[in-house]
């Protein structure tokens, strides 16, 4: 297990804060990085109004709301999809979580918790996401980050 800052995941950290507009987005452009437009096509080909209801009150609204920060509002939220079993809801959210500064031992930790609650059917299927997201990252070169390109 590593307890560093996965490279692939770098974390995103907020300096001071912006405005409503400047504000709104952010949790969400950490979660789910590069992926964003993708994540939103796909919920916009489901239903646009589902995907406008995701992005502008799940993401936009409760995430930005000031009390948690960003990394322990992912693990809750990697806790509560394993609860529903939502294994590609929690695989964005697994990486959300690292991209969000968690380590691998932080989201190891929260899986096992879930067991006496939810038992070990759901938290194997949840570390066999885990493992996958690992995999694929070890896979794929780290991108640059935004300006760096220059």
């Amino acid at each position: 297990m590593n307890d560093a800052p996965d490279q692939d995941f770098p974390a995103q950290t907020t300096g001071t804060r912006g405005t409503a507009t400047q504000i709104a987005g952010r949790a969400r452009a950490t979660i789910f990085g590069e992926q964003e437009g993708r994540i939103l096509d796909r919920l916009a080909a489901l239903d646009p109004d589902l995907m406008a209801y995701i992005r502008d009150f799940a993401y936009d609204t409760v995430y930005e709301r000031p009390g948690l920060d960003l990394k322990t509002r992912e693990l809750l939220a990697c806790t509560l999809l394993v609860g529903l079993g939502s294994p590609p809801e929690l695989r964005t959210h697994l990486r959300g979580a690292l991209r969000a500064g968690a380590t691998e031992t932080e989201l190891r930790e929260t899986l096992l918790m879930c067991v006496p609650y939810l038992g070990f059917p759901r938290v194997v299927a949840a570390f066999e996401q885990l493992r996958l997201l690992l995999e694929a990252a070890k896979k794929t070169p780290p991108t640059q980050q935004a300006g760096d390109a220059e």
